[in-house]
């Protein structure tokens, strides 16, 4: 099993550390291969906001730098570790640029046989929101996030508070294992099928805005009439019905705002 993880902290600290743990834990319950990708030692640029790689694809991108190896590594790991520090009540500026500058992938996701786990370090206060912005973004990029860590590690941190954090890393360690040993797929979420059904009006209505993204979900049948999901997990009829509501609204929408700028 090879796994990735994807450092926004700019130092080895507690984010790091954190880190160097769970791969502890989960290399004595196994054979585990793990990366660390530093993103301080990364060329990402900022994204330029020039919309080129929703409406033309990646390829089409003007800025020049390190994206397209750290996409091949996400694409090579069985998983991914996303982690950050809190810093301002958010992710760090390294995680936000790499997030910003692989966002082409919200339009177009594609790690659905990847399993994630989310970790986070605050001084104080923060994780929470931390782990929920990154489960997110892991979630809508087809990651099935299977566990997450949020730690408090504030100066000269109790000894109590110690141990709660490494049973926490010690759990998470043994789910995310757990889960690429034994490649259980995801059912998807009612948020997640209406997500799917969102993004499938606004692709095919506006085809001709994102001719990108309409040719990557027909060329994976996303289009097609019977498609549920994104992948061929099973769907709760509920949420399908749900989602087919969305659809036909977002639809109805679209096609109205269109005939008004005739």
């Amino acid at each position: 099993m090879k796994v990735l993880v994807i450092m926004g902290s700019p130092r080895k600290g507690n984010t790091y550390r954190a880190a160097q743990r769970i791969e502890d834990v989960m290399r004595s319950l196994g054979d585990v291969e793990f990366e660390y990708l530093m993103l301080s030692d990364v060329r990402l640029e900022p994204c330029r906001g020039c919309l080129a790689c929703f409406e033309w694809g990646e390829e089409r991108c003007p800025v020049r730098d390190d994206a397209p190896a750290v996409g091949q590594k996400l694409q090579d790991a069985d998983g991914v570790i996303f982690a950050s520090p809190v810093y301002g009540l958010a992710v760090t500026g390294l995680m936000k640029t790499f997030i910003d500058r692989f966002s082409y992938i919200f339009h177009r996701p594609r790690f659905f046989d990847k399993k994630a786990l989310l970790l986070t370090t605050a001084g104080a206060v923060g994780e929470k929101d931390v782990l929920d912005y990154l489960e997110d973004v892991a979630g809508i990029w087809g990651f099935y996030v299977v566990s997450r860590a949020g730690l408090v590690t504030p100066p000269g941190m109790p000894e109590q508070q110690a141990r709660e954090n490494d049973r926490n890393l010690d759990r998470a360690a043994r789910e995310f294992f757990r889960a690429l040993a034994e490649g259980r797929e995801q059912r998807p979420g009612l948020r997640s099928v209406i997500i799917f059904h969102g993004q499938r009006a606004t692709f095919d209505e506006l085809a001709d805005a994102f001719p990108a993204d309409h040719a990557y979900w027909k060329e994976r049948g996303w289009l097609d009439p019977g498609a549920r999901y994104y992948t061929s997990a099973r769907v709760n009829p509920l949420y399908d019905a749900v989602g087919r509501i969305v659809e036909w609204v977002a639809r109805r929408k679209i096609r109205r705002g269109l005939a008004a700028t005739r």
